[in-house]
């Protein structure tokens, strides 16, 4: 979860004054790592040591003054600017006008081991202060910081801090860099380089690709093109992967260059050998293993380095691997290009894919259709991957967690030893059963959610290491768990051969370590098409879910495989006599030699019990083996968006929609256990179109809705595609109605907490019922404005009515005198107006709105709310879209719409801000009604066409021509004349426009801050 990339860490850290980190350490030092403190500190409840850890660490090492000192800058309990509640600490910024909280503190005991539960409460604190950059959570143990948002952060173990990461919580948190604004450089910074460092490796590893394909063509004809064309990627997914292993020290340091070196030395004594010959033994060093005098290479084998018949048997120019492979080799692998990086590379290459794929089968690709486009492939970002598995695995987690009863937010380590016996037993229990859960990814693509799936589990199991630790009182062991969840949890199919080969690639690099095994993954991440499995219509890619994961579905047709030893194979039963003698000979052994290994002794010891228990277990058939209550825990992913011949898909019920991704919500559904969750990423077109009827009503009918939350259209890069998240579990449920979960129910509730309905603080009227053959433009009559003459803030034009007229339709003038909101009946978007005169009357199609107390709320504050996006978000969610060719907003909905209740006094920015945009509107349509009363008296019989009426928009050489259009034409000298004034004009326009669009934004971020979103959160508004 690191926010910044090492080498901008590195260039920041040697900046650093290096006395100043010293002395501040020796002080972290001897408090945070004096052992008898920690203990102090860990029997200590929350407010016993709150106020203390805030000295320790932010008053005497990262020299924060502390109120009451002279200008502090460390408060503690500070409140909300909009609402009572405080967090546990807060850092100012002093500036000119006021003084800004910049940095909010969260604390909990250390009882609290789960810090990213408190995340929420930290970041509702963070978004009540509109200046607040950053969050600090801490359970006195442990630090977490984050910058913006909750999707990444960096963690320090405090009782654990080594100098080189103290030296990182310093640059971070020490009071000048914090309040300078050195962290958030550092992020952005790291953003960029994180940008350019993806470019230039995918321009690097693409050119290396289509240069070894080409080469490998050329040299190899004995082969067909497309067999190359695969192998080349496999070969290139080697070199990736001993790029990695070379630089977190899986292999020896250099592996690449030092076989590069020890080639140029044997062509110099003249015992010349293909380059790609050497780099065929290393392989087969990875594969088996190899013991030098200088160096050793762990046999990490699963499969991936095992003998290949066609590239043991081709030829490769030495330059091409000499010049490619040096180059990538220069990047840091360790540092600088993580997993996520390469999803990103992955994904683009398969585009790639398609080309070469082209041309090999002599075809024009069309660039339009390309790989993304036509598999509707695209590349999950890592804020959605988290969601989805936090919202499924995590909530499966959590209910397993309730029902065990280790799931309190606070687990108190007791001191009586059958309560440790206990906890450890639900530990224990907990544990067995997180190493049975399975996840599957039907379209798993380059692995982004697996990935994302993998590290949730690896945190689980170590946030149970931890607790274990604390309550056995022993050094804390991780569990070598990484294997066993690749092999035992994470599955995944996809229809794309070289997106399987990738997935199956990055989860290596994230899981392999020295001297261990990569697991075998050709059981686990698969080629076929998820939907279908009839060999006629799918040929090679159908795909039995049945048969290729029996280990899922157990082994109802047996005569599917050749004999038992089949089934055993595919899930060896273990062997828990023979693991208890190993263990317990083993931990002899260890037991025999130094004090330093006894640790090790008594884990191996443990394992022997823990064996011990599962021997029931082996009076199981081994058909049976970890088969009871078939099908997968948890389904996720973000399936293919592409519209598709339906014949193909008769025997789905949902096969009316003609869309993949309807196809893979029925098969995801048929997948997963009973009380399994399932979440994917999809069109959102479904949750109200027509042709989606089958697909709501099968949802509806086959699972529980948890939730539909809209994403907007700019999730995906390059792609303008409405998104949603769907998450539901596989369970019948009665009486569900579609409408309550179009909505993002949690969002929606915020915004309704602490507001007041339209209705509840107004009276409403609906406009004179006078029809447009009442309406004229004789300005001796009574000012009269219709929903067409109005915009937001604004009014383009006014008309009028007749004495006679107006008495005929008058209605009571308390709603038609005075300070009132208009809000238009007519169209998609809320649009409101603001009128306090007492001579402007207006039809049926302009709502008046009359505030009963304004001293409680101020019209123009009403109005700076209706107008604002998040007025609108919730408008288009609540009361849906309206599907009428011409759409209305009724009075009853208005009258629902809810406005945040805060004092007069808060109010007052919004109408200022109010203000401004009514009167910079006036001056804009002033300006624009000029110029279009000058064209009108210099061409009388000029029509005024929408680009006329927007002529501030237009370039004066389309200016011109709407002008000929409408036949008129101008002389050089009346051109060069019009030009001036023209640009002149438009000048004044655009600078009033830019006016409104900032005072506009400022608004909506405003409204933000008052109704306390979150930044997903607005950013869900801002897409939708």
């Amino acid at each position: 979860m690191s926010l910044f990339q090492h080498s901008v860490i590195k260039k920041y850290t040697q900046e650093l004054d290096t006395n100043s980190v010293n002395t501040a350490f020796d002080k972290f030092q001897k408090h945070f790592g004096n052992p008898e403190i920690q203990q102090n500190i860990r029997n200590s409840k929350e407010e016993q040591y709150q106020e203390g850890f805030l000295r320790e660490l932010f008053v005497n090492i990262l020299g924060y003054p502390i109120n009451p000192e002279p200008n502090y800058n460390l408060l503690t309990e500070q409140k909300n600017e909009k609402d009572s509640k405080k967090a546990d600490g807060a850092i100012l910024k002093h500036e000119a006008d006021k003084n800004s909280v910049i940095a909010v503190i969260e604390l909990k005991g250390t009882e609290t081991t789960d810090l990213s539960k408190v995340e929420n409460q930290a970041f509702c604190y963070k978004n009540n202060h509109k200046d607040c950059k950053y969050v600090i959570t801490s359970n006195f143990e442990k630090l977490r910081f984050y910058i913006d948002n909750a999707i990444d952060f960096e963690e320090f173990n405090l009782f654990n801090l080594t100098k080189e990461r103290f030296q990182l919580l310093f640059l971070c948190l020490s009071k000048d860099n914090l309040l300078n604004g050195i962290p958030q450089k550092i992020k952005e910074a790291s953003v960029s380089q994180e940008e350019n460092i993806t470019k230039k490796l995918y321009s690097d590893y693409s050119t290396f690709k289509r240069n070894l394909y080409q080469n490998i063509v050329e040299l190899n004809p004995q082969f067909d093109k497309l067999t190359l064309f695969k192998k080349t990627q496999k070969l290139l997914d080697r070199f990736l992967f001993i790029f990695f292993a070379e630089d977190r020290l899986l292999l020896p340091p250099n592996s690449i260059r030092e076989i590069i070196k020890q080639w140029n030395q044997l062509k110099d004594l003249d015992n010349y050998t293909p380059l790609y010959d050497r780099f065929k033994k290393y392989f087969g060093y990875m594969n088996t293993g190899f013991k030098g005098k200088q160096y050793e290479i762990f046999a990490y084998n699963g499969g991936f380095f095992a003998p290949d018949d066609v590239l043991d048997n081709i030829i490769i120019d030495d330059t091409i691997l000499h010049d490619h492979t040096l180059k990538l080799s220069n990047y840091d692998f360790d540092t600088e290009v993580d997993v996520n990086i390469l999803g990103h590379i992955f994904e683009h290459s398969l585009n790639e894919i398609e080309e070469i794929k082209s041309e090999i089968e002599g075809k024009e690709l069309d660039k339009s259709k390309s790989k993304r486009k036509k598999d509707g492939v695209f590349y999950t970002p890592k804020y959605i991957t988290k969601y989805i598995v936090e919202n499924t695995v995590g909530a499966l987690c959590t209910e397993k967690k309730n029902e065990i009863g280790i799931n309190n937010d606070e687990i108190i380590i007791s001191t009586r030893k059958a309560k440790k016996k206990e906890l450890i037993e639900k530990i224990d229990t907990y544990r067995d059963w997180l190493l049975k859960i399975t996840i599957c990814d039907p379209a798993c693509g380059s692995g982004a959610f697996l990935n994302q799936a993998l590290d949730f589990l690896i945190s689980e199991h170590r946030k149970l290491d931890e607790l274990k630790a604390r309550i056995t009182n022993s050094p804390l062991i991780f569990s070598d768990i990484e294997n066993s969840i690749l092999e035992n949890n994470i599955f995944g199919v996809d229809i794309n051969e070289e997106a399987v080969e990738i997935a199956r690639l990055s989860l290596w690099l994230k899981t392999a370590q020295k001297g261990r095994k990569l697991s075998d993954l050709s059981g686990n991440i698969k080629c076929g098409n998820s939907l279908i499995d009839d060999k006629n219509i799918a040929g090679d890619k159908a795909f039995n879910w049945h048969k290729e994961f029996p280990q899922i579905f157990g082994f109802d047709n047996l005569q599917d495989f050749e004999n038992l030893e089949d089934l055993k194979n595919k899930d060896e039963k273990p062997d828990f006599l023979r693991l208890i003698k190993e263990k317990t000979l083993e931990a002899k052994e260890k037991a025999e030699k130094a004090k330093e290994l006894s640790i090790e002794a008594i884990v191996l010891t443990q394992k022997v019990y823990e064996y011990a228990e599962k021997l029931d277990s082996l009076s199981e058939p081994k058909v049976n083996y970890k088969l009871k209550n078939a099908g997968f825990d948890v389904i996720i992913g973000n399936p293919p968006y592409v519209q598709v011949n339906d014949s193909l898909y008769r025997n789905y019920s949902t096969r009316k929609c003609g869309d993949l991704y309807a196809y893979f919500f029925e098969k995801g559904l048929n997948l997963i256990k009973m009380n399994g969750y399932f979440s994917f990423i999809t069109p959102s077109l479904f949750i109200k179109g027509m042709r989606y009827e089958s697909l709501r009503e099968y949802l509806l009918n086959n699972s529980k809705i948890i939730g539909i939350l809209d994403k907007g259209d700019k999730v995906f890069q390059d792609v303008q595609m409405p998104t949603a998240i769907t998450t539901l579990i596989k369970t019948k449920c009665d009486n569900q109605n579609w409408n309550t979960f179009i909505s993002d129910n949690d969002l929606i509730q915020k915004i309704n907490y602490n507001s007041k309905f339209i209705k509840e603080i107004s009276t409403i009227m609906r406009g004179l019922e006078i029809g447009k053959d009442k309406v004229y433009n004789n300005r001796n009559d009574i000012q009269f404005i219709t929903g067409e003459d109005i915009y937001r803030y604004g009014v383009k034009n006014f008309s009028y009515i007749d004495e006679i007229t107006y008495k005929k339709f008058q209605k009571n003038n308390f709603f038609f005198e005075g300070n009132r909101v208009l809000i238009r009946e007519t169209g998609s978007r809320i649009t409101t107006f603001f009128l306090n005169d007492n001579i402007t009357q207006n039809n049926r199609s302009l709502y008046s709105i009359k505030i009963n107390d304004e001293q409680v709320f101020n019209p123009l504050f009403i109005l700076s709310i209706l107008n604002s996006n998040l007025i609108q978000f919730y408008y288009q969610t609540v009361f849906a879209a309206n599907t009428d060719v011409f759409p209305k907003i009724r009075i009853g909905q208005v009258k629902e719409i809810p406005i945040i209740d805060i004092h007069i006094s808060m109010q007052k920015p919004f109408i200022e801000k109010a203000d401004i945009m009514l009167s910079k509107n006036k001056e804009l349509q002033a300006l624009k009604s000029k110029f279009i009363k000058l064209l009108t008296s210099k061409f009388s019989n000029l029509k005024i066409t929408n680009k006329i009426e927007n002529w501030s928009e237009l370039d004066f050489g389309i200016f011109l021509k709407e002008l000929e259009k409408l036949k008129i034409k101008l002389t050089l000298s009346d051109q060069s004349e019009w030009l001036d004034y023209f640009e002149k004009e438009k000048s004044k326009a655009n600078e009033l426009q830019e006016v409104i669009k900032k005072t506009d934004d400022e608004i909506d971020m405003m409204v933000y801050e008052i109704y306390g979103l979150t930044e997903e959160e607005i950013h869900i508004i801002e897409n939708s």
